[in-house]
């Protein structure tokens, strides 16, 4: 088994973002990371459209011939934008059953987090959830439930339904970062690795995954999708796109 590579591409919207200009454009560059190789894209759209916009998930989901994976808060409701030339920010639900990607992964995050820094919460979220991913799968979309390692919660992320769970990887990463308690990090996450092979649960992951931590990662057992953003695109400054993103699928085995 192999694991995919779903490139985030939050940062090259964030950087566009930050003129009145459509470079980088998001559609050129999904396509380039495609050609370098990349098993799919990921997006996460906020409701103050800071990085990816809603019209970007649109015009993504018009060119993309790989996995489409829109990330994000099921209960974020519409936006006005402020921005002259950009569209209101539809609701995530309006957004993803208009657009049905391959993949929706619900994520718990509210609307002024600077980025995921958790996963769900589900004794207090489960019955809200369940009915979410029901929806959702019955337009044809694959679900994942952003989680963490915690072996309680996975068991109840089956319950809801839910296809497949991704486990936020930020503990990990820092771990390897600091260098301390590292295997026994990893062994949490291994074995939330193995509850959910042995439940019947896909597993992905992210969050600051790297070129120095992805490749013990992708140890754990039956991962079938990795997504990276953020340093994939930092590298990508230092290496270029195409050395990047083959340096991470190697990593991945690849």
């Amino acid at each position: 088994m192999s694991t995919d590579l779903s490139v985030n591409l939050n940062k090259i919207a964030l950087i566009r973002n930050s003129r009145d200009t459509e470079h980088p454009n998001v559609c050129e560059h999904a396509l380039r990371c495609i050609t370098y190789g990349a098993d799919g894209i990921t997006v996460h759209p906020r409701p103050d459209q800071r990085h990816i916009r809603a019209d970007d998930c649109f015009a993504l989901a018009k060119i993309l011939n790989v996995e489409f994976n829109i990330e994000g808060n099921p209960l974020a409701a519409p936006m006005k934008s402020d921005r002259k030339g950009v569209s209101d920010y539809p609701g995530f639900m309006e957004l993803v059953r208009e657009i049905k990607p391959a993949q929706c992964t619900l994520v718990p995050d509210s609307d002024q987090q600077l980025t995921s820094d958790h996963g769900f919460d589900l004794t207090q979220t489960g019955d809200q959830v369940a009915p979410i991913i029901a929806e959702l799968q019955s337009l044809g979309i694959r679900v994942s439930l952003f989680m963490d390692p915690d072996p309680e919660q996975i068991k109840l992320a089956k319950q809801t339904g839910s296809d497949r769970i991704e486990l936020y990887t930020g503990p990990y990463a820092a771990a390897v970062e600091k260098n301390q308690n590292v295997e026994a990090v990893f062994q949490q996450f291994y074995q939330a690795a193995e509850l959910a092979a042995d439940l019947g649960l896909g597993l992905n992951a992210g969050h600051d995954l790297n070129l120095h931590n992805l490749k013990k990662f992708a140890t754990v057992p039956n991962l079938l999708e990795v997504s990276i953003g953020h340093f994939l695109t930092v590298d990508a400054i230092d290496m270029g796109l195409e050395k990047a993103i083959k340096a991470y699928q190697a990593c991945l085995g690849k």
